[in-house]
C-alpha cells in the first residue's frame, strides 16, 4: 500500500510525482548493485511509489526485478532513469538499453545526467586520455542532445524528459531552441545548499526539482540546528530535512538500504513556519556530494563550465 503521508507534486506534463522517491544508487560492485534488489523491494512494500535510478548506477535490473516481485500495478510506480554522459549522441538507444534491462515498455521520467558530454568508445561509460582526463566533447551540443530526448518522449518511451546537474548557466544554453521545457531538474540540494536562485529559476520555468544527497549526510543531520528540532518533534533529522524538501516543493529521494529509515523517512512531520525558516538559514552554498577535484572539476567539466 503506498504511503498516505508523502503529497504528490504536478509535472508541466499533467503528470503526479510523489514528493518522496527512493535513490536506487547501488554502490560500484556487481555484487552490491545486484544485492540492491531486495532492499528496493522492501522500499516498495514499506510504501515508496517512486524510484529514481540511472544507466551509470548499475541498478536498472535490480529495479526491473523488485517491480515484477513487488507486485504493484506498473501504473502506481513512478520511474525515473537517466541517459549517462557517453550516450549523448545514442539517445534512443540507450533509452532502448535501459527499458531492457528495467523489462519495462516506458519510463515515467528520463533525465539527462550531466550537462557534460563524453566521446563514445566501446560503451566505456568514462573514457580517458594518455592523462587520465575524461574526453569531454562539445558534439553532440547540448540543445541537440535535447532534440534527441523530444523524440523519445514523442514516441512515449518517456512520459515526461528532464535533465540533472543543470545550472541557470546551462539550462540557458538548452532553452532557446527547447520544443519541450524540462519537467524536471534534479540536483544535490540539502539545507547547506539550498540554491535558492536556481529553484527561483527553475519555478519561473515550470521545472520541478529534485534533490540528490538530500539530507546531506551525516553533516548536515548532524548540526546543531537540526538535531534539536528533530529532538522537539521527537522525529529524526532525516524526517527534518525531508519535510523542509516538501515545504519547498522539491522531490527528494533519499537513498536507504535500511528497513527503519526507509519507513520513517516517508513519515513527514508538520514544522512550523519558523522552524522551517530555521532550517532555510543553514544555507551556506556547501556541496557536500560533488565537489570540485584537485584538478577544479567534476567529471570532466570545470565549475565555471557546469555554472556552479
Amino acid at each position: 500500500m503506498a504511503s498516505r503521508n508523502v503529497p504528490y507534486f504536478k509535472l508541466n506534463t499533467g503528470a503526479s510525482i510523489p514528493a518522496i522517491g527512493l535513490g536506487c544508487w547501488g554502490g560500484v560492485t556487481k555484487e552490491d548493485r545486484y544485492a540492491a534488489r531486495h532492499w528496493i523491494l522492501a522500499a516498495l512494500k514499506a510504501g515508496y511509489r517512486h524510484l529514481d535510478t540511472a544507466w551509470a548506477y548499475g541498478t536498472e535490473e535490480s529495479v526491473g526485478w523488485a517491480i515484477k516481485e513487488s507486485g504493484i500495478p506498473r501504473e502506481e510506480i513512478f520511474v525515473t532513469t537517466k541517459l549517462p554522459p557517453h550516450h549523448g549522441g545514442i539517445v534512443e538507444e540507450s533509452l532502448n538499453q535501459s527499458l531492457s534491462a528495467l523489462k519495462l515498455d516506458y519510463v515515467d521520467l528520463y533525465l539527462i545526467h550531466w550537462p557534460q558530454r563524453y566521446v563514445y568508445e566501446d560503451n566505456n561509460p568514462d573514457p580517458v586520455d594518455e592523462n587520465g582526463n575524461l574526453k569531454v566533447t562539445e558534439s553532440p551540443s547540448i540543445p541537440e542532445v535535447w532534440a534527441q530526448m523530444e523524440k523519445v518522449f514523442a514516441a512515449g518511451k518517456a512520459k515526461a524528459i528532464g535533465v540533472s546537474n543543470y545550472s541557470i548557466k546551462t539550462l540557458e544554453i538548452l532553452l532557446p531552441s527547447a520544443k519541450v521545457v524540462p519537467a524536471m531538474n534534479q540536483v544535490e540540494l540539502h539545507p547547506y545548499l539550498a540554491q535558492p536562485e536556481l529553484k527561483a529559476y527553475c519555478n519561473s520555468k515550470g521545472i520541478l526539482m529534485t534533490a540528490y544527497t538530500p539530507t546531506g549526510y551525516a553533516t548536515v543531520r548532524n548540526d546543531p540546528t537540526i538535531t534539536e528540532l528533530a529532538a522537539k518533534y521527537g522525529v529524526n533529522s532525516a524526517q527534518i530535512i525531508l519535510a523542509w524538501h516538501v515545504w519547498r516543493g522539491n522531490c527528494a529521494v533519499p537513498k536507504s538500504a535500511n528497513p527503519e529509515h526507509q519507513k520513517t523517512n516517508l513519515i513527514l512531520p508538520k514544522l512550523s513556519q519558523e522552524d522551517l525558516e530555521k532550517v532555510s538559514s543553514l544555507d551556506r552554498g556547501q556541496r557536500l556530494c560533488n565537489k570540485g577535484d584537485e584538478k577544479g572539476q567534476v567529471y570532466g567539466y570545470t565549475l565555471e563550465q557546469l555554472g556552479w
